[in-house]
């Protein structure tokens, strides 16, 4: 999608993007003479000149295409740099970023699942990320890269596609947990399971040392990543749908990975039964 995309060059927004596609100039290399009429000779090689920059950097520089696109327009990025993307979630024992602690980290890049655990290999982290380019989270910029760059004293400098501004502007509200639901995806026996009660299981795992509540605030913490991907790909696939380019570019929405842990019912239902029912994280 990147080669089709014009709205990241000064003076074009998706409105001239859009006319530029119903003229025929599909991509990048459609921009070619005889040039729309509508187009001033200033535009044309303005246009011309930062299609020129935009291949240059389009095998190994996301970071370009991010600082020119807007946050809700960075789902174009996604096939390109695919192959060094992946996927973050972190659970805390509170909102505050300055008073709380990082417990769990989860990272899946479509391939392989990592988890990083407070007072094992959390420090772990710091040296794995740099193996991508693009990190995909839901509200990871206002939460989890902030919470992660203060925690671990360390800053996040790949590109960052937030899936709540990309979601939002489709129009799906709610979290992530509610923007699953409404498009179509389940967390089975987690279902109900939210950021709260991760902090009660992290607190369970810390007062007995149940290795139980350990596994279920896994399971559910990676789930966040794994279905991260799959919200990524639906989102992708309803943005095409606002473009010519749905048939041709369209992706499979990925099969669920096996995730190494498994949530115990049974440790959900005596923290239900000692908690009640938790105020949810917004």
């Amino acid at each position: 999608m990147l080669t089709n995309t014009f709205s990241h060059i000064p003076g074009i927004g998706l409105i001239t993007e859009k006319r530029l596609w119903e003229s025929g100039i599909l991509s990048w290399d459609d921009f070619v003479e005889p040039y729309p009429i509508w187009l001033s000779s200033e535009k044309i090689a303005s246009i011309k000149n930062h299609i020129d920059l935009s291949q240059k950097h389009l095998a190994y520089q996301p970071e370009y295409f991010a600082d020119l696109l807007a946050p809700d327009q960075h789902w174009r990025l996604f096939p390109h740099f695919r192959h060094s993307s992946a996927f973050l979630d972190i659970e805390t024992t509170g909102l505050d970023k300055w008073g709380g602690s990082i417990t769990t980290i989860a990272l899946y890049d479509g391939r392989s699942i990592f988890h990083y655990v407070q007072g094992d290999n959390l420090d772990a982290f710091k040296e794995n990320i740099q193996n991508y380019q693009v990190i995909v989270t839901y509200n990871g910029k206002c939460f989890d890269i902030p919470f992660i760059e203060n925690y671990l004293g360390i800053k996040i400098e790949q590109v960052h596609i937030d899936l709540r501004y990309v979601l939002k502007r489709l129009g799906y509200l709610g979290g992530l947990k509610g923007c699953e639901r409404q498009l179509g995806l389940h967390r089975g026996e987690l279902d109900g399971v939210d950021g709260y009660f991760a902090v009660l299981l992290w607190d369970e795992f810390k007062r007995t040392n149940s290795r139980n509540a350990l596994e279920t605030l896994l399971a559910y913490n990676i789930m966040d990543t794994v279905n991260l991907e799959s919200l990524m790909v639906i989102a992708y696939n309803l943005n095409l749908q606002k473009t010519p380019f749905f048939q041709s570019h369209c992706l499979t929405v990925p099969e669920a990975p096996d995730i190494p842990f498994r949530a115990d019912p049974r440790i959900i239902d005596k923290i239900k039964m000692e908690w009640g029912s938790p105020v949810s994280f917004p």
